[in-house]
């Protein structure tokens, strides 16, 4: 199972807490996170992209970088781990993304993977003058559908003349092309959602559900099936988790519940309120599951609280759930949450033991301990 790290690009995290870590986002923070991930054997790496936050006391998200630009860096301080950024697809036109990721593609020497949001935060639009009009809920999926077309002419071919309704390509052309496949990786958990990735995304990104259920996300699974049966396409998902660790299950959830104690109510109200504005049939449930679950203080993402090894044991069970190619974490404190994750649960892991890895004598003591 590959294992990737969401790259905290915004301030603080995932946790809308005051009594979480509270830090801002660098270069400098993202470069030591990644390049620890890739010591401990992590497969990607992918940061978001917002542009703007949800207030509050914490000022949450109110901070970030940019996708690219960040991915951009970290391509080139780190040798092995897949790079993905995340195209703001409304506001960022394709042939500006395909030149984009053919460079970043260079820098990474065929490292690179792009994961296409749609945008559903008016907020972050109309503060530019760039929101189309709520109209735009509806249509959401057939823009990116003909976003992606045109993405993939120029990568395959160096050149679109692409006509549809939201773009019109003349001889555009973008050269060279990408040394290896630019993978697509898209967030959906609506039917609508759903049936874009299967046509056109190598990866759909899910959040998982509630608190110690690993397994819950596995109907969306299912669905996804569904989709990729009529394209026939192999299309697997990647699980979103945050893990919160400790020596001991107390421990763990005395973190957890510091954090919900703390929560920013201020920001988690903005956050639901803008959840709740897609009122379309097709809206992504994506947006409405962060607005929704009962646990918002971390966007409401399939949590694991625990030990060591229980998280190991928890994330072992993800693994097993059919269609699920990876899981894509992150941590209530990045630094040592990756640290541990390296040096005390990975290990324990089965979905884990060849995991590739700069630290070998944890994984050899581990499977000589098991032959012994």
């Amino acid at each position: 199972m590959q294992v990737g790290i969401f790259c905290p690009i915004g301030n603080n995290g995932w946790l809308i807490s005051k009594s979480s870590p509270q830090y801002k986002p660098s270069f400098e923070l993202n470069k030591e996170i990644v390049q620890s991930a890739e010591k401990y054997g992590f497969d990607f790496a992918l940061s978001m992209i917002k542009l703007r936050g949800f207030g509050g006391e914490t000022e949450f998200w109110d901070y970030n970088l940019e996708s690219f630009t960040l991915m951009s860096g970290l391509a080139a301080v780190t040798s092995r781990i897949k790079i993905y950024a995340t195209a703001a697809t409304l506001v960022m036109p394709p042939a500006i993304v395909a030149r984009m990721a053919t460079t970043i593609d260079s820098i990474s020497n065929g490292r690179f993977g792009l994961n296409v949001v749609t945008g559903w935060q008016r907020p972050e639009y109309s503060q530019m003058g760039l929101w189309p009009g709520d109209s735009y809920f509806g249509k959401r999926y057939q823009y990116l559908s003909e976003y992606v077309h045109v993405l993939k002419d120029l990568w395959g071919t160096g050149s679109s003349n692409f006509k549809g309704d939201f773009f019109q390509m003349e001889d555009c052309q973008v050269k060279p092309q990408p040394q290896e496949k630019i993978k697509i990786i898209c967030a959906g958990q609506s039917d609508e959602g759903l049936a874009f990735s299967a046509k056109y995304a190598d990866y759909n990104f899910v959040f998982g559900k509630g608190l110690n259920t690993p397994t819950a996300f596995a109907s969306i699974n299912d669905r996804l099936k569904k989709q990729t049966e009529k394209t026939g396409r192999n299309v697997s998902t990647l699980a979103l988790f945050m893990v919160i660790a400790d020596e001991t299950d107390k421990a763990a959830m005395q973190k957890w519940r510091t954090y919900n104690e703390g929560a920013d109510l201020e920001a988690i109200d903005w956050l639901q309120d803008q959840g709740a504005k897609d009122k379309t049939s097709g809206g992504d449930t994506n947006i409405r599951h962060m607005a929704s679950s009962v646990s918002p203080v971390n966007i409401n993402m399939g949590t694991l609280v625990g030990s060591y090894e229980k998280v190991a044991q928890m994330l072992d069970e993800i693994a097993e759930v059919k269609g699920t190619e990876g899981i894509l974490l992150t941590f209530d404190d990045f630094v040592k949450g990756v640290a541990d994750f390296g040096q005390r649960i990975q290990p324990l892991m089965k979905s884990r033991i060849n995991a590739d890895t700069e630290v070998p004598s944890l994984m050899n003591g581990l499977k000589e301990e098991k032959l012994a």
